[in-house]
């Protein structure tokens, strides 16, 4: 679970970085304070979005550093529906703290900048993130039971 919900926090973490600032450029880490309206602004801009992308890397590999140690056990063989529910939630967490922080309270940045109705736009962000973190709960609750490891049976003493 944690695992998942670490690889979850990271790999949304890149689809934010990588849609929203870099292939649909609606925001950047610091547009709504600090507008990329120059080539030094953009660069600011563009430090503090490889910033983000260096932390949600770091995030990404510890899950996976997590999820390789576990791998092994066998009380977590057939996890493959908790594990996909656990990153659903881990990306819902990101998505939910992001939105709240970066684009409500500390105002950093918006769903989309460079329109008029931005609040709309945050506010759908985070009911999005709702969904996602229904659905990554329910997929994590409806996984079934671990199965126990199997008990060794030593079948060359006679009995």
């Amino acid at each position: 679970m944690r695992a998942g919900m670490l690889l979850g926090v990271g790999l949304g973490g890149f689809v934010d970085g990588i849609v929203l600032h870099q292939i649909l450029q609606w925001h950047n880490m610091l547009s709504a304070r600090l507008p990329p309206v120059d080539l030094v602004t953009a660069k600011v801009n563009m430090l503090w979005d490889g910033l983000f992308h260096a932390a949600v890397w770091i995030v990404t590999v510890c899950g996976i550093v997590l999820l390789w140690r576990t791998a092994s056990r066998a009380d977590v063989r057939g996890m493959g529906r908790m594990l996909s529910g656990a990153m659903l939630l881990g990306w819902a967490l990101f998505n939910g703290v992001e939105g709240l922080i970066d684009h409500h309270w500390l105002g950093l940045h918006h769903v989309r900048d460079f329109v008029l109705d931005k609040s709309r736009w945050d506010w759908g962000f985070l009911a999005l993130s709702a969904v996602i973190g229904l659905i990554g709960w329910r997929l994590s609750r409806t996984s079934p039971e671990p199965p126990r490891p199997r008990e060794h049976r030593n079948t060359s003493a006679p009995y």
